[in-house]
Formats: C-alpha cells, sequence, structure tokens
C-alpha cells in the first residue's frame, strides 16, 4: 500500500483556506498513485481551535465540507483519506479522525488520552474515547491514533491520572502499524523526546510507526513537522521537513525492511531557536494580516536580536526600527541602533523624546523638575510605548516586543511601555540565550550583523544616569538558572537554594515573579520556545497568598 502523508500548516479556524490545501494536497498524492492520503490532528480546523469548538454554527460548517466536498475526492478511482476532525455522536463532541473511502465514512477513530497540561486544554472541549478497534490498511493491520495516546506507555511515560493505555489495547489485537495524527507543538528538547520515544515503542511492539504532525505557528505556539517514520526496529526510515509543509509517500511493504542508511538525532540548538522564532513571527503576521512590523531599537541586545529575527522572518524592506533617544540615554546606543539597522538593511527613523518628557515632568511635578524616581523612568518608558503604537496604528505595521524571558519573570519592564506591542518575540528567551542567540547571528553571516559593542556592553535601561540592570537585578548567569528551575521546574525557593545558590537571592527572585504576575495577565502573547513558557502554559493567581 502506497500512503501519502500531508504535513500542512493551518489557519486555526480558516476552514475554507484549509480545505482547499488539503484537497490541493490530496490531488497531487492521487496523481502521485497513492492509495491513502493522511493528514494531521484537526486538520481542517487547526490545532487547538480552542472556543471555536464551542460555536455549533462552526462545528457544522466543518461537517459540511467533509461530507460535500472531501468525501466526494474518494470516490472511485480516487484514493483513500485520513483526515482529523472533531466529531460529534451521541450528542458529544470528540477529537477524532475518519476514514473516508469509496465517497462513504468507512470508519471512525477516536481521541483517548485528552491532555490538560501546559498549554493543552482538551478536556475542556472533548470527551475521551476508549474502545479503541485496529484498521486494515490494505493487509496490514493499523493502530490509529490521534497524538496524545501514543505518549503514555507505561514502560517509557505514563501520567497516573491517564488510566488507560491505547497502546496496549490496540496492539494486543495484532497491530503491526502504528499511525499517528499529531499537533505536537514544538520546545527546546522535543526533538528528542520523540526520537527517544518513537523506536523504543517500535522496538517494543515490533511495530512499525508512522508520525505525521502538524506544522505552522498558531498564536503563541510553533509547530515544527518534523514528521517520521521508523521500521518495526525502530531504525529512522525518513524525516520530513522542519517548518515547511511537505508531502511524502512511505510503501508498507518498505515498513519491515532494514533501514537503508543511518538518519542522524535530529538535534535542538540555537540555530533551531532561531528558526523556531523567525518562523513563528513569519505566519504570526501572515496569519494576522500584516506585511511589515515596526520595533523599538534601543542600542541594546534584545531589540537587536527582535530586529534580526524580523528581518529572517519577513525580509529587511518589511520591518522598521525607531530609535527613541531620552535625555538619559548614551550617545553609543543610539550609534549601536544605527550600525544595528545598517547591517541589517532596514529603515530607521530617530525620534528623540525629550520634548514630550519634558512637559511630562512640567505638568506633573509642577515646575519642581525630575525627580529621577521610578515613575519617570516608566513615563519614558511609556512615551516610547506611545510612539510605537502611533505609527503602527498609522502605517499598518506589527508592533513588535523585544522583552526577553528574564525581564518579564521579574517584573523589570513597563506596562504600557516597553511591553506594549502585538507580539512578544523573545518572551520566552532567558538573557543568557538571548546573547547566545546574538552571537550566532554573527557566527552565520560571518560578518557583524549585532554590533559587538551591543553584545559586550553591561545591559541597561538607560532611564536614569548611570543605570545597569545589575542595581536591581541579580546578575543574569546567576538569575536565568534560578528562574529556569523555578519557572519551568517548579522548584521552591530551598530545593533552589540545596543547588548552591543563596537562600536571600533565591527568595528575592521569587518575590519578584510572584509580584509581577499582574503584568504577565497584559503582556503580549509570546512565542513559546521552552517547556514552560509564560502565557497559557502559566496559571498563576495575581491575587494569592502562598509565598
Amino acid at each position: 500500500m502506497r500512503i501519502a502523508l500531508a504535513q500542512l500548516n493551518p489557519t486555526i479556524g480558516a476552514l475554507s483556506k484549509n480545505k482547499e490545501n488539503i484537497k490541493e494536497y490530496f490531488k497531487r498524492a492521487a496523481a502521485n498513485n497513492a492509495d491513502l492520503v493522511v493528514f494531521t490532528e484537526l486538520s481542517l480546523s487547526g490545532y487547538p481551535p480552542k472556543d471555536l469548538l464551542g460555536y455549533n454554527s462552526f462545528l457544522d460548517q466543518e461537517r459540511e465540507i467533509i461530507v460535500k466536498e472531501l468525501l466526494p475526492l474518494t470516490a472511485d478511482p480516487g484514493p483513500a483519506m485520513l483526515i482529523g476532525t472533531a466529531h460529534r455522536q451521541d450528542k458529544r463532541l470528540y477529537n477524532g479522525a475518519l476514514l473516508l473511502e469509496n465517497d462513504r465514512i468507512k470508519s471512525i477513530h477516536l481521541k483517548t488520552l485528552l491532555p490538560y497540561f501546559d498549554v493543552f486544554d482538551e478536556a475542556r472541549y472533548f470527551t475521551r474515547y476508549t474502545d479503541k478497534k485496529i484498521e486494515m490498511l490494505g493487509d496490514m493491520p493499523t493502530a490509529i491514533t490521534i497524538c496524545e495516546d501514543i505518549w503514555n506507555d507505561m514502560e517509557y511515560f505514563s501520567d497516573p491520572l491517564y488510566d488507560i493505555d491505547p497502546l496496549q489495547t490496540l496492539f494486543a489485537q495484532g497491530a503491526r502499524l502504528l499511525l499517528n495524527l499529531s499537533a505536537s507543538p514544538y520546545h527546546l528538547g522535543k526533538h528528542g523526546l520523540r526520537e527517544d520515544m518513537l523506536p523504543f515503542l517500535a522496538q517494543k511492539y515490533n511495530s512499525a510507526i508512522i508520525y505525521l504532525n502538524q506544522v505552522g505557528g498558531n498564536d503563541d505556539l510553533v509547530f515544527d513537522g518534523s514528521s517520521l517514520v521508523y521500521n518495526n526496529r525502530g531504525e529512522l526510515i525518513y524525516r520530513a521537513a522542519g517548518f515547511e509543509e511537505e508531502l511524502f509517500f512511505v510503501n508498507t511493504e518498505d515498513l519491515y525492511k532494514p533501514a537503508k542508511k543511518i538518519i542522524p538525532p535530529d538535534n535542538d540548538d540555537i540555530g533551531t531557536t532561531m528558526r523556531v522564532l523567525s518562523f513563528g513571527l513569519k505566519d504570526y503576521a501572515a496569519k494576522t494580516g500584516f506585511e511589515k512590523t515596526v520595533l523599538g531599537l534601543s542600542g541594546g541586545v534584545d531589540s537587536a536580536v527582535t530586529a534580526a529575527l524580523a528581518v529572517e522572518a519577513l525580509g529587511p524592506d518589511n520591518v522598521l526600527g525607531l530609535m527613541m533617544p531620552s535625555p538619559y540615554s548614551s550617545l553609543h546606543s543610539v550609534v549601536d541602533a544605527v550600525a544595528l539597522a545598517k547591517n541589517l538593511g532596514i529603515e530607521h527613523r530617530v525620534i528623540e523624546i525629550d520634548q514630550p518628557f519634558n512637559s511630562f515632568i512640567s505638568l506633573l511635578n509642577e515646575g519642581k523638575g525630575p525627580f529621577i524616581d521610578l515613575a519617570e523612568e516608566n513615563l519614558q518608558a511609556r512615551i516610547r510605548g506611545n510612539i510605537l503604537m502611533h505609527i503602527a496604528n498609522r502605517e499598518k505595521f506589527l508592533p513588535l516586543v523585544a522583552g526577553n524571558k528574564s525581564e518579564l519573570a521579574v517584573g523589570y519592564c513597563t506596562l504600557y511601555g516597553d511591553m506594549a506591542g502585538g507580539l512578544a518575540v523573545i518572551a520566552d528567551l532567558s538573557k543568557m540565550r538571548v546573547y547566545e542567540l546574538a552571537n550566532y547571528f554573527n557566527s552565520i553571516y560571518d560578518r557583524e550583523i549585532i554590533p559587538q559593542n551591543t553584545i559586550n556592553k553591561a545591559p541597561s535601561a538607560e532611564l536614569r544616569p548611570g543605570q545597569k540592570d545589575r542595581d536591581s537585578l541579580p546578575p543574569y548567569h546567576i538569575l536565568d538558572p534560578i528562574l529556569e528551575m523555578h519557572v519551568e521546574k517548579n522548584l521552591s525557593a530551598a530545593e533552589i537554594a540545596g543547588k548552591g545558590y543563596e537562600i536571600e537571592t533565591v527568595e528575592q527572585v521569587i518575590h519578584m515573579v510572584r509580584q509581577s504576575e499582574f503584568k504577565r495577565y497584559q503582556a503580549a502573547p509570546g512565542l513559546r520556545i521552552t517547556p514552560r513558557a509564560f502565557g497559557p502554559g502559566w496559571r498563576m493567581p495575581i491575587a494569592r497568598g502562598y509565598e
């Protein structure tokens, strides 16, 4: 049997657009003699559709497209189609896969394990289904599963709240092929997780595995594709492209043969980080209707890396950098920002904020002059935020936020100021990772893209004379590991201190994280790159008493 696998990039809720893409790939597969064309989890609606699933009109339209437009494509002599879709049955909604063949729905396969952690909330929408049956694809008894259904093997990984293992049920029925329709978002280390688990399952069950994953940026989530095919020995036969659509083919008779070559592991590195963030920005802009983007250039490393990612995603002609020096900005910051803009080939404008700042000081301080306090530091940031949003509104730019995860975690950022914008590109990158990415940009182009002075100088918000980040925060090489352990690994102050960090510093950092929760509730969406980002996967109360 010749199976075509379509690794597609859907737009959430764009049923008509997604349908046309599905039809195009189906026809391409049919022209290449496919017997079956497979699409990803919830491929018509895109994943995750979230509360769109609460509208009957949305579900009705999705079903109508399947019945009236996709099903007829499978009429003889067309190939069959396996497509992920929401499915209503017995007055309940399921995350399902429909096998369409000869202009009829041949079988229905429904998801058992509904993820409820981190960015996932499927139990809010779907009912789990436990009556799993194998499907004959040609002469191959096949376990058709959906994403999470393969992640609860009791010997590899298990969640005690999942009281069933769908794979045991399916392989007890004699399955020889595991076919998984997935929408698995990327985070650092995800490639390694998949490429450890899937060969383990292949060897355990003596089964070939086809893992088909969604690709594309959807809000804060980035789906990398990178679909995988393993033979029953656990040898990698094929890895699809990362971060792009692809149609590829598998002949089932090859799934029980030795691999023809050794394919090295797909390791995550700083280059992958660059691809994820630039790809996520590109898709976010396209799917929200923007062609151009604007951001403030401070001469610092965060805005420099954000600008470089914007150029990588959209091209230099579609990026505008604003330099908005205040009375406390150093000359080298403006020089570094101009050098960056020229290195990237982007348009830049210099808009000094001395006049509006002095007007506010005169108004608010009743002619007494600057107090040089926190309120005036935030005032400068908010003036810049107003200018940024004004230009974004007037010229139809997507405004980018350049803040990093370290700053967002401890609240070293200003609401309605440097937090103003439509997308926070590096909001899930620690400060040390931002520096790593800056050096990577310079290395891949073999010339200075990000000025070396930007990388070398001590970080500063430059909102008062002589200000440095270290005046308010622990050094980033100490701050970042503490934040990672607390935010991503849920360690307490005592547990972190037990790893060699001063308890006073740890308690100070955790207190700042807690005090800054109200800011994160109002922050722009940020692209997820770590196992736990601020956003849907971080749900902390603002008013709480627990320290």
